[in-house]
């Protein structure tokens, strides 16, 4: 099995490299930043593992791909939930915006904790699958299992009181 080289001299050798592919996929050299920094990150703290099967950057490329892809699916989830910031001239456009954002925000009261922490760190915050499992203490099939089951209760709750609601709960792009 080979080993990795030292956390500073991989980030040395390969952190141009892997801006460049990251700002391939991502199209904006922030986030691009953000994904290498977030990569480098999780290295260090040893929770992605070199096998040795492949070339040291072939993994490490794998990775970079990986969390990039997530990054955008984080990025059209956030899209989806948010609320724009730009200022709604239309009150009643502003007025259903803050009544959906109500809705959502009692609907999340209805889930039990577990569910609630899950949808929310997956659907608001954007993390992947392994790392709410990782935060949570739970197996990765169990976080999605619970996701699964707070999206339908959530859209459950939202479409009884809002039934054009149903459709906008349940979206989802995994």
């Amino acid at each position: 099995m080979t080993a990795l080289p030292p956390l500073d001299e991989l980030y040395r050798l390969h952190r141009q490299r892997a801006l460049a592919v990251v700002r391939r996929i991502v199209k904006d050299a922030d986030e691009a930043e953000d994904v290498v920094q977030e990569v480098f990150v999780r290295l260090y703290s040893k929770t992605v593992h070199f096998d040795g099967k492949a070339a040291c950057t072939t993994w490490l490329h794998r990775i970079l791909v990986n969390s990039s892809i997530n990054c955008l699916r984080a990025k059209k989830r956030r899209g989806k939930l948010e609320t724009p910031l730009t200022f709604v001239e239309d009150p009643e456009a502003k007025a259903v915006g803050n009544e959906r954002h109500a809705l959502l925000l009692e609907a999340l009261q209805h889930l039990s904790e577990q569910h609630r922490l899950v949808v929310t760190l997956r659907d608001v915050r954007g993390y992947s699958y392994p790392d709410i499992a990782r935060m949570l203490g739970l197996p990765e099939g169990t976080v999605k299992s619970a996701l699964n089951r707070g999206r339908t209760r959530l859209a459950k709750v939202m479409a009884a009181k809002e039934p054009e609601a149903l459709e906008w709960a349940a979206a989802d792009d995994d």
